[in-house]
């Protein structure tokens, strides 16, 4: 029996190259364990440099999940969340979104830790303490 079946990885679709060493290692772990990786990416309804709406944000990711699945051999998803202001609704929206997909493993990109992290909270952190999966923190390079 499988450890994890569905993986989830969230993702900023304006800075992919910020977190290539997390995709490596969600792809790994994927084909290890047999699991679906569900790319998961908060936007708002206003356009922004990458989508007009969200309905043209939804696309890319799927089309960014699809990629990524055919370049590291791994089944993928992709999950479009909404939200007024995902500045202040990140954490709480990839919470929810953790159970609606039903995810049993996040993987993100984090950065080396600086002042400003002794201020404000680590989403990872958020996520381990407010959802029952594992969180693999993965160091940006």
């Amino acid at each position: 029996m499988s450890t994890y079946k569905r993986i989830m990885i969230p993702v900023d679709l304006a800075h992919v190259d910020k977190f290539e060493t997390a995709l490596a290692v969600v792809a790994d772990l994927a084909k290890h364990y047999d699991a679906t990786v569900t790319y998961v990416a908060i936007t708002s309804n206003v356009p922004s440099a990458i989508a007009h709406n969200p309905e043209e944000f939804a696309r890319k990711l799927a089309d960014f999940a699809k990629e990524q699945g055919a370049h590291r051999g791994h089944r993928t998803a992709a999950q479009s969340v909404v939200s007024h202001d995902p500045a202040v609704d990140l954490d709480k929206m990839l919470a929810r979104t953790v159970g609606e997909i039903g995810a049993d493993l996040i993987v993100m990109a984090t950065h080396i830790p600086n002042m400003a992290d002794m201020l404000l909270p680590s989403h990872g952190g958020a996520l381990a303490r407010h959802t029952d999966a594992s969180v693999f923190l993965v160091r940006a390079r």
